[in-house]
């Protein structure tokens, strides 16, 4: 039995993305089971992992049941030492978990007024003072955390680490409302944006969910600002290739990219190409194939 982690709707489920990213970036397999937000309560469709409520749950190959996403970050750190969850440099993960911890029980604000959405951007929202102080708050701590722990890359404490897992959804906030932060904050959402795991989920939610209206707010609808995704629009096929390029399996659905036609198992894995084609390494392989 392998790790089971339960998520709901890919596009708004800000803690989903957290668990799935513990997950992804660090390379551990983990089967994904679905749970719908608008198929009733979230704690009826977890009646069978007591006493989960929300998600994400983490089901062990034990049977152990986690139902905190800083609970299964931890937990999987001790289980994958190796990982790279959180620094191995002493300051530099002292100051991940207290960002993490601090991004856990805190900003609800940001998180009352802003809910994530990954299915739109708009141009003209003017946050109120509370959530103006959480970005404040916001970039207070990353500047300090730059600061203490010198990163040579985008991330706050060195190499990606939990600390930006937990982050990952306040820069998607941050990009879906265009809140107001300055440039140092800006690079850090930019990069959280073009993550190639960031991108994946944002593709697999626009290729398989239903838009749920009361995530909408009646504001200036805009284009994502995250990098802009190749132009590839469904086909009838023939392929090029015979196999999916991600389960090796027969080819009955098809997409065309540059005048060349690929083919896939099934819509899904199709769709969420087509959200994103160069997010997904396999088929970024098959399409470098002259």
């Amino acid at each position: 039995m392998t790790y089971e982690l339960f998520i709901g709707d890919r596009s708004y489920s800000s803690w989903s993305l957290r668990g799935w990213l513990l997950f992804e970036p660090f390379g551990i397999p983990v089967t994904i089971r679905h749970i719908a937000f608008n198929a009733g309560p979230v704690a009826e469709q977890l009646s069978d992992l007591p006493p989960a409520q929300t998600v994400p749950v983490l089901r062990t190959p034990e049977g152990a049941v986690v139902a905190e996403s800083l609970a299964i970050a931890e937990e999987l750190a001790t289980r994958h030492p190796d990982a790279g969850h959180w620094p191995a440099d002493p300051l530099a993960r002292a100051t991940a978990r207290a960002l993490a911890a601090e991004m856990h029980s805190g900003f609800a604000a940001l998180r009352e007024n802003c809910p994530m959405n990954l299915r739109a951007a708009y141009a003209d929202y003017v946050p109120p003072e509370e959530v103006r102080e959480d970005l404040a708050r916001l970039e207070t701590i990353w500047s300090h955390a730059r600061a203490t722990c010198q990163p040579a890359g985008p991330w706050l404490c060195g190499d990606y680490s939990t600390a930006d897992v937990f982050f990952a959804p306040v820069a998607a906030r941050i990009a879906t409302y265009g809140l107001p932060v300055g440039p140092e904050a800006q690079a850090y959402v930019a990069a959280h944006l073009a993550d190639p795991a960031v991108r994946r989920w944002r593709a697999m939610g626009l290729a398989k969910g239903d838009t749920l209206p009361w995530y909408a707010r009646d504001y200036t609808l805009t284009d994502w600002p995250g990098p802009e995704p190749l132009p590839a629009t469904p086909s009838d096929g023939p392929s090029e290739n015979t196999a999916c390029p991600y389960s090796g399996e027969p080819v009955t659905h098809f997409l065309e990219l540059d005048g060349r036609t690929f083919g896939f198992c099934n819509a899904f894995c199709r769709d969420k190409t087509m959200a994103d084609p160069e997010a997904w390494p396999a088929f970024t392989r098959l399409l470098n194939t002259p």
